[in-house]
C-alpha cells in the first residue's frame, strides 16, 4: 500500500532528512565517540545510551526516505461546494445528537485526538465529495456502520502547519 502525500508533505519529510543527517548524526556521532572514551564498554550505560539515540536518528532516516520512495502523490480535486483534501467540515452524528469538526488529511497528518482525520479512514473516504447537507454513510465493513449529515465546510489548502506524525 502507497502512503498518499502532498507535494508539501514531502517537502517536509525531505527538510526532516536533510536536518537528520546533516545536525542530528553529527551530534550523535560525536556523543558516541565521547561515550567510548571513558573506558569499559561493559558497564558504560552513556555508551548505550549514545548508540541507541544514534540508532534511532538512523532508524528516522530510513523510514522517512522509504516513505518518500512509495508515496502517491494526491492533490485536492473537489469543486468549490464539495469537501476535498484539507477541508474543516463540521459533521453531525444523528445517532449521538452531537456535531464534531474535524480536518481531512493525508495519512501522515491524521491524529484524530486533534480533529485530523485521514481521508483513507471511513469517514474521511466516506466524506470526500460531499456537499453540505449531504446525508453520508459511514460504512465500517459489512452490513455495519452510521450516518452523519454534512453541516459545514471550509474550504483550507495544504499549508503545510499540521505537523507530520513519528513513528
Amino acid at each position: 500500500m502507497f502512503n498518499e502525500l502532498t507535494e508539501n508533505d514531502i517537502k517536509k519529510m525531505e527538510e526532516e532528512i536533510e536536518y537528520r543527517k546533516l545536525i542530528v548524526r553529527k551530534e550523535a556521532l560525536e556523543a558516541v565517540k565521547e561515550a567510548r572514551a571513558q573506558g569499559d564498554l561493559s558497564e558504560n550505560f552513556e555508551y548505550y545510551a549514545a548508540k541507541r539515540d544514534k540508532n534511532k536518528n538512523e532508524s528516522r532516516i530510513r523510514y522517512l526516505e522509504r516513505m518518500i520512495r512509495t508515496a502517491r502523490i494526491v492533490r485536492d480535486t473537489s469543486g468549490a461546494d464539495e469537501i476535498g483534501l484539507y477541508n474543516t467540515v463540521d459533521v453531525y452524528f444523528e445517532e449521538d445528537d452531537e456535531t464534531e469538526t474535524y480536518k481531512i488529511v493525508t495519512t501522515v497528518r491524521g491524529n484524530s485526538l486533534k480533529g485530523l482525520i485521514s481521508s483513507e479512514s471511513p469517514l474521511g473516504k466516506a466524506l470526500l465529495g460531499h456537499k453540505v447537507g449531504d446525508r453520508v454513510h459511514v460504512s465500517l465493513g459489512g452490513k455495519t456502520g452510521y450516518d452523519v449529515v454534512v453541516k459545514r465546510i471550509e474550504k483550507t489548502t495544504d499549508d503545510g502547519s499540521d505537523a507530520l506524525r513519528s513513528f
